[in-house]
């Protein structure tokens, strides 16, 4: 892969391609890229999307949307630092084309920002509770009237692959989705490869999918621009990534490993001093103790090392980045960033307490228990009301139910498997808060 191509700012829909040189510096296409996510409705419905906690009330535990506004944040640093030392190694791309450091942040920055918005209510437990439904629920029953492929993709239905469909399905008004450079769309696909084979190797690339069969060509088309190096056999779909999807993926890593951490002793889940232990031993070569010692309460010396923490990470993240630029282009880097780094055995431990104090603790499993409840409750009856109604067969309750349903997705296609996906796309949107109002509705409880 090269950078001349895999910094594209042609756009989802374009016919021609943009130049860097042409561009208006004042509203640089990738920053747009940025605007447009931010603006979106699917974004800012992640305001009210379970990060780690489901549902809470407290004012400092994050959401789906404060959590990819901070993602974004250390990806824009990630790309910017990266940005920096690509073009001292290929100063064509600078003198020649025109790109610049904040290119690099820019595309990292919007990538990082849209890198959960296909995610459903009720964290990762709600991607679980839409596969289940198919795998033993009353969706098994599809099973017989779908293609491998389309069957796979409702049983593993991904917040990722659902993601690409947001940012790229074109509706009336709304051709090419939201239009994203397809250096965006690249960076924003950390898994480039249909939702079969499943896991064909120990790749990080194959760890998960990235697109469903619906957006398979537009992915092709995106892969092909950008110059992604195919993989696996001449039966699959499958890509090399972005080299800067590595550095939304350490992004990531970076803020739910600390972050979430920093959550969990904030609400007395993880005892302070084990916290300000494991957080220290990240620091230690980077801590200030004279500074540190006159933090007089939890939440500042928390906040400290969380700084400190995330600096850390970002510059070790940068270096390994640069260590391996010429493997990460010809695809040959399998690993995530992290997966490398000297700080590893810190990191580990940390996500290892978060874990077991945290992600496993009883206020997040029983509100999860009612998430599959909830989701498992709204996919029975929507998509019992969408194919009666395109079978013919529908009841008053069914024609009631389609009522309420958005025009903007075809339920009245010929395709069984287009119909059971826009009916999980549409469960998806839905805030945590909105699942729940739909679920009281559906039993009555809203009366």
């Amino acid at each position: 892969m090269n950078w001349e191509q895999l910094l594209s700012l042609k756009r989802f829909g374009d016919t021609n391609k943009r130049l860097r040189k042409e561009q208006d510096e004042t509203r640089l296409g990738f920053e747009v890229d940025y605007d447009r996510v931010i603006f979106s409705s699917e974004f800012r419905s992640l305001q009210d999307k379970t990060q780690v906690i489901p549902l809470s009330k407290t004012d400092f535990v994050h959401t789906r949307l404060t959590h990819s506004l901070e993602v974004s944040v250390v990806g824009r640093s990630l790309g910017r630092k990266v940005g920096q030392k690509i073009l001292e190694k290929h100063p064509h791309l600078q003198n020649i084309h025109g790109y610049l450091p904040n290119d690099f942040g820019a595309i990292v920055a919007s990538a990082a920002l849209a890198h959960d918005i296909g995610n459903p209510p009720f964290g990762h437990s709600g991607e679980k509770a839409i596969g289940e439904f198919f795998i033993s629920g009353e969706g098994q029953h599809y099973k017989e009237e779908l293609t491998a492929s389309q069957y796979q993709d409702l049983c593993d239905f991904e917040g990722n692959a659902n993601g690409f469909k947001i940012v790229t399905q074109s509706r009336a008004g709304r051709e090419g989705g939201l239009r994203l450079s397809y250096a965006t769309l690249g960076a924003f696909t950390k898994y480039p490869k249909a939702s079969l084979p499943k896991k064909p190797t120990k790749h990080i690339a194959d760890k998960k999918y990235g697109f469903f069969q619906t957006e398979k060509d537009s992915f092709k088309d995106v892969a092909e621009e950008l110059g992604l190096i195919t993989r696996g056999d001449a039966n699959s779909l499958s890509y090399s990534r972005h080299p800067l999807a590595f550095l939304v993926e350490a992004a990531d890593d970076i803020c739910y490993t600390i972050i979430d951490f920093e959550d969990g002793i904030n609400l007395g889940l993880i005892e302070e001093e084990y916290a300000l232990e494991y957080l220290i031993n990240l620091v230690r070569n980077s801590i200030n103790t004279n500074k540190y010692h006159k933090l007089t309460n939890t939440k500042d010396r928390v906040s400290y090392l969380r700084a400190l923490a995330i600096n850390t990470l970002i510059n070790e993240a940068v270096t390994i980045f640069m260590e391996n630029e010429e493997a990460i282009l010809n695809g040959q880097f399998s690993i995530s960033l992290l997966d490398k780094s000297k700080y590893e055995a810190q990191i580990n431990d940390i996500i290892k307490l978060s874990i077991d104090k945290v992600y496993q603790s009883k206020d997040v499993v029983d509100k999860e228990i009612a998430g599959y409840q909830i989701l498992n409750s709204l996919l029975n009856t929507y998509s019992k009301a969408v194919n009666n109604t395109f079978l013919g067969k529908a009841t008053n309750y069914d024609k009631l139910i389609m009522k309420g349903l958005p025009s903007t997705l075809d339920f009245n296609t010929d395709s069984l498997y287009v119909r059971l996906l826009n009916v999980c796309h549409y469960v998806s949107l839905m805030s945590d808060s909105q699942a729940i109002i739909e679920y009281r509705k559906i039993k009555g409880f809203s009366l």
